[in-house]
């Protein structure tokens, strides 16, 4: 592979240390060009390093000819630009070639010059030009990555690489001791060190540290703070110090190149930032067993777990930064554990090796998507459901739907029809199309190969005839305009209206080419809506293939909702429905019935928050005046997180229907409340018995419910096989995707 970068030279901290690194290590074994735009220490360590560099300082026309010239002849196939200037050329280089110019996004753009205004005006401006015009843009943390996107920048050409550093044996030049006495630190083996290295720049808001450091050196006078690097605030801060804190106790040890020695002389590393993306600063830390103080920002989190490997706080908040130096101070041995544990979470996931191979992994999927976008005029899947309306269940499926097809097709372009497109962009990396923009989505519909209308009841008239009828129109209009329609683990039902039955079976028979199905009523349903023209095939629902968050994302997630690690939890998932207010006691005095025959905590879960949260309150409130104790939890965005919290509940009793499948999916025991026939329909299809009508519901029914619920057995055996009939959904939509209808329709039937 040829990669050609480019950087303007003048580069320094972070963004310098990851592409010397990065190309440190693609020079093993790939063609790697380095140019810079001025000469300077950058271009120098990088010779020394082997990395091949070239100079350009002549003006922009000459230096873009030189550019052209040189990726024509030596075959470059990626620019891959870092900055502001370089990304000034690469825009511009892109007109003249036919190869992809990409761009390494290693903070927010728009604080880059913050405190300077006249560079903030040209130069700023520039770069936020440029940057729109380039093709694929990389950021540095997940949270860089999701600033790309809610800024419009499209979800399928963003790619997120984790700043790494070599985990090797390379000792320190200095000791602890050595280099304390360098810069004349008193310092004993009771002392604690804390310390930050970064620029002395208003975006590292250092006067926190300064303030919050002066609290906790009145209560621990033995603790000191070293500040290494230099920058425009160094004067400033250095006084700010003097009048906060005794003398020498803040030491300004300015920019240092032997980074290993200042890791290890500390025993707590600092990041004070109000913005970042992934830096090395903490990395290189935790190489040397640093335990560690953050804000958090950016991907921070995806390194530091908060009370597990470290501590964070929110950026200014000088009381907590406060707690935190004093805990470290405190004690010593929490500060070692953190230390070590942060080391072992490092090497493991943030190594050099991890960055190299991920960078090549972005390179390989860019020229390939390159290709294939030069083959396929005509090409991805159009997804439309009830998606985007903050309502946990429907989300979850459209991640797993987006999993699954880019599990079989890692380069499948996907478009979402959804309410929210910035959250639903964030959420899955597809490009989003809002509901209602009805010329935005045909000129789209022109572009796919295939419709997907599905992952939920969308083929009903109980909610109201405008939905079924904009879904209906959605099948025909994906039909017009040349896309194979599949109708897609769905739910069918109920249709009461008799024009709606006639519309609704003439529409599928006329423009559907296949139809999965996620439960046998709905199969029911059909057959008695006259459709017979369409191969059908009983499948699952499509939660059932959701995957949950990380483990270290749920502790933190668990924690902030208020479990405790031992405790034991029963959700309930009500909504509302005609009639179900008048069931706020009975669900109360389950609960309360729960919590003192099993000892499970009552959860009240608002699966749809906007929908179910006044109702959930209702219920949490009257458990708390009968004297009971309950969480009252609110579905949070992330869906990867909500299949987490469900995994932790010994049993799920839901009117939610999607509060009883995600509990399916992890095994959990539940019972449903059937306000709708699809819930009884799933549970007669997954043969779980443990169900009531709305019209049955009382506090002995729910408590017999909860009792059936808790003697379940083989609800993970249940699971497995609902696991393999989804996986039907997504390989018979390929095989539909890739023309294949004859092997298609084998497989319905």
């Amino acid at each position: 592979m040829k990669i050609i970068h480019l950087i303007s030279g003048g580069d320094v901290g972070g963004a310098k240390t990851h592409v010397l690194s990065l190309l440190s290590g693609l020079k093993e074994h790939h063609r790697i060009q380095l140019v810079c735009f001025m000469e300077g220490a950058f271009a120098q360590e990088a010779r020394e390093l082997g990395i091949p560099t070239m100079v350009l300082t002549e003006g922009v026309r000459t230096s873009l000819g030189v550019l052209g010239r040189l990726i024509r002849e030596q075959g470059y196939e990626v620019v891959h630009c870092h900055g502001a200037r370089a990304n000034m050329f690469g825009s511009m280089l892109k007109s003249r070639l036919d190869i992809p110019v990409v761009t390494t996004v290693h903070s927010d753009y728009r604080l880059d010059y913050l405190g300077r205004p006249a560079a903030a005006l040209t130069y700023g401006t520039i770069n936020r030009f440029a940057l729109r015009r380039l093709d694929d843009w990389i950021g540095v943390a997940d949270t860089t990555s999701d600033m790309l996107i809610r800024r419009g920048f499209d979800p399928e050409r963003v790619f997120t690489i984790y700043n790494g550093v070599p985990f090797d044996a390379e000792a320190p030049a200095l000791s602890r001791e050595e280099y304390l006495k360098k810069f004349g630190v008193s310092a004993d083996e009771n002392t604690t060190v804390f310390g930050i290295a970064a620029r002395i720049d208003p975006v590292k808001d250092i006067q926190t540290l300064l303030r919050a450091f002066s609290q906790a050196v009145k209560d621990c006078p033995n603790i000191r703070l070293l500040i290494a690097g230099d920058g425009e605030q160094r004067q400033e801060l250095e006084a700010l110090a003097g009048e906060l804190s005794p003398s020498g106790t803040v030491i300004f040890v300015g920019w240092q190149e032997d980074m290993r020695s200042f890791y290890n002389a500390l025993d707590v590393n600092m990041l004070t930032s109000l913005s970042e993306g992934f830096p090395y600063a903490l990395v290189e830390g935790a190489r040397q067993s640093c335990a560690t103080i953050s804000t958090r920002v950016g991907g921070v989190p995806a390194l530091v777990e908060h009370e597990i490997n470290g501590f964070l706080f929110q950026p200014r908040d000088v009381q907590a930064l406060t707690e935190y130096i004093l805990r470290c101070a405190r004690q010593p041995e929490l500060r070692k554990e953190f230390g070590r544990r942060l080391y072992e979470k490092a090497k493991r996931e943030f190594s050099l090796e991890a960055t190299v191979e991920r960078q090549l992994e972005i390179y390989r999927t860019i020229l390939r998507r390159r290709k294939r976008q030069s083959e396929r005029p005509r090409d991805g899947v159009m997804i439309c459901g009830a998606y985007g309306r903050g309502n946990g269940g429907d989300d979850t499926i459209l991640s797993a739907i987006v999993g699954q097809l880019r599990e079989i097709d890692s380069d499948l372009p996907i478009c979402v029809i959804t309410r929210n497109p910035v959250e639903t962009a964030l959420e899955n990396h597809v490009r989003g199309i809002y509901t209602f923009r009805a010329l935005k989505i045909r000129r789209q519909m022109k572009k796919t190969r295939l419709y997907l209308s599905g992952g939920g009841s969308l083929i009903q008239d109980a909610t109201s005839s405008r939905s079924l009828w904009y879904y209906l129109s959605s099948i025909r209009s994906a039909k017009r305009c040349g896309n194979q329609v599949m109708m897609f683990g769905c739910g069918i039902g109920p249709v009461s209206h008799a024009l709606n039955r006639r519309r609704t079976a003439e529409t599928i028979n006329r423009c559907v080419d296949a139809i999965t199905l996620r439960d046998a009523e709905s199969l029911r349903e059909l057959e008695r809506l006259g459709v017979k023209a369409v191969p059908v095939r009983l499948t699952a629902d499509m939660a059932f293939l959701a995957r949950r968050a990380p483990e270290s994302e749920q502790r933190v997630y668990h924690k902030a909702c208020g479990l405790e690690e031992q405790g034991q939890y029963l959700m309930f998932a009500p909504r509302p429905w005609p009639g179900a207010e008048t069931c706020v006691n009975a669900f109360a005095q389950a609960a309360l019935y729960a919590e003192k025959k099993y000892g499970l905590t009552p959860v009240v879960y608002a699966m749809e928050p906007g929908r179910d949260r006044e109702l959930c309150e209702k219920i949490a409130r009257q458990i708390q005046k009968e004297g009971g104790s309950c969480l009252l939890l609110s579905a949070p965005k992330d869906s990867r997180l909500i299949l987490g919290l469900v995994g932790r509940m010994r049993a799920v009793i839901a009117m939610r229907l999607h509060g009883l499948i995600l509990a399916a999916t992890q095994g959990v025991a539940f019972a449903g409340v059937a306000y709708d026939p699809k819930v009884s329909g799933f549970m007669d299809y997954i043969g779980q018995g443990a169900c009531c009508t709305l019209e049955q519901l009382s506090a002995d029914t729910l408590k017999g419910l909860i009792d059936v619920a808790l003697e379940e057995k083989d609800c993970a055996d249940s699971a497995a096989r609902m696991q393999k009939l989804a996986q039907e959904n997504c390989r018979i939509a390929m095989e539909l995707y890739a023309g294949n209808e004859a092997d298609m329709t084998r497989k319905i039937s």
